[in-house]
């Protein structure tokens, strides 16, 4: 069988294994394939020179007409706009705070969570020099409770050192965004959402501002598929303020230094600030505006259309590999973790020629790589995601599969 990367694949002119994606839009791997569209589009942006704050400008004009948010702002990741968000939080629209973040002494820096929705991405917060306050317990979760956070406990935590509440965006998360963000509100606290992977569908690009969260975080290259080092914050007019004033190039001489007004306002700064926490996390001109191109595709896609494809692809699967011996594979709706259908493969060890630790990494082995879900190894499960798949890599993937569950494991065509 053919391989189902081009021989002549940008990769192999660096000796590297190109990657079969049918896990999904992982950072590890790339992310999600980029929009036609805005490739073009970074290549004209490349062509020229633009100021960046003007073109930061103009995209947050954009994304608060996306997202009905006041403004909006593109950073280089999703972890990118959570530590930003985290900084605006702590610094507000103070120089002197920008300047000395991530040190903290005598400014308020504890952001307030649910134990249940601390992840491993909440490293963003703390490395903008965030203390993170865990509230509630694991009850629900564990099944010796009816609930693992309640608004009083939120409430109760919110204090003279309080920044900020912190969310994290999935259909099972409690309270309610609505009754955690009433609750801060009262408090004079700002909530940032972490929603990176919330999209689809189009609608939750404003969703979350509607619930009342003052800055919400989207990926920009997964769903959206604009350039994997994108993302976006949508929020206040203030903390948006806060972000480009700590992220953007500061190398200015007061007398000339005029960014555009929609964006900041210099009259109630004290000065040019200096370089802030945020130098590190650039966009270029041109990852900036392929975002805003494959933002404007994202909100014109058939979500109907593209949803039935991916369950079409998906049931395809599934049904090449009901024959396998030792595999049992069945496809899940849209689910709390994953816009798109999941094909769920049982390995059975006992009657498979590999466990399902094995196939996975058998799989990554080869060359092109083929990358699967590999989260609940521990159930002897693979996972297949149908939404970085071409149509031709479905074969590819199947005979892959095969190989390594029947008397050919091993061998490569």
């Amino acid at each position: 069988m053919d391989r189902a990367v081009k021989d002549d694949s940008i990769y192999d002119e660096f000796g590297v294994p190109a990657v079969i994606n049918a896990t999904g839009t992982k950072t590890r791997i790339g992310g999600s394939r980029i929009r036609t569209d805005a490739l073009d589009a970074m290549a004209r942006a490349g062509e020229s020179f633009v100021r960046l704050s003007d073109l930061q400008a103009a995209a947050s004009r954009r994304i608060a007409a996306a997202t009905g948010a006041e403004a909006g702002y593109v950073t280089s990741g999703a972890a990118a706009g959570l530590l930003l968000s985290a900084a605006a939080a702590l610094a507000g629209c103070n120089v002197d705070r920008m300047e000395r973040l991530p040190e903290t002494d005598g400014i308020p820096d504890e952001i307030v969570m649910p134990r249940t929705h601390r992840t491993g991405y909440d490293h963003a917060f703390r490395a903008a020099g965030a203390t993170i306050v865990d509230v509630g317990t694991n009850d629900r979760t564990l099944g010796t409770g009816s609930t693992n956070v309640e608004p009083w406990e939120i409430e109760a935590a919110i204090g003279e050192d309080t920044a900020a509440v912190g969310y994290v965006q999935k259909p099972f998360t409690e309270p309610p965004l609505e009754a955690v963000t009433a609750v801060a509100h009262e408090h004079d606290v700002p909530v940032i959402v972490d929603a990176a992977a919330e999209l689809p569908p189009a609608e939750n690009l404003s969703r979350f501002t509607d619930a009342g969260a003052d800055l919400v975080v989207f990926s920009g290259g997964k769903a959206i598929r604009g350039p994997q080092t994108t993302g976006i914050v949508a929020g206040r007019e203030d903390l948006i303020e806060s972000i480009a004033l700590q992220h953007l190039d500061m190398h200015a001489a007061d007398a000339v230094w005029d960014p555009p007004a929609e964006l900041i306002d210099t009259d109630r700064l004290e000065g040019v600030p200096r370089q802030g926490i945020g130098r590190s996390l650039k966009v270029g001109k041109e990852e900036l505006v392929g975002l805003l191109v494959a933002l404007d595709s994202f909100r014109d896609t058939d979500r109907a259309a593209q949803s039935e494809a991916w369950h079409r692809t998906a049931t395809r699967i599934a049904e090449s590999l009901a024959d396998s011996s030792g595999l049992d594979a069945t496809v899940t709706a849209d689910t709390d973790v994953s816009v798109a259908p999941t094909v769920v493969v049982q390995v059975d060890p006992t009657d498979a020629a590999c466990s399902a630790t094995e196939l996975v990494r058998s799989l990554r082995a080869e060359n092109p790589r083929v990358f699967v879900g590999a989260d609940r190894l521990d159930e002897d499960i693979v996972t297949i995601n149908p939404m970085c798949l071409d149509d031709d890599e479905v074969p590819y993937v199947l005979e892959r599969i095969r190989a390594h569950m029947g008397a050919e494991s091993g061998s490569h065509p």
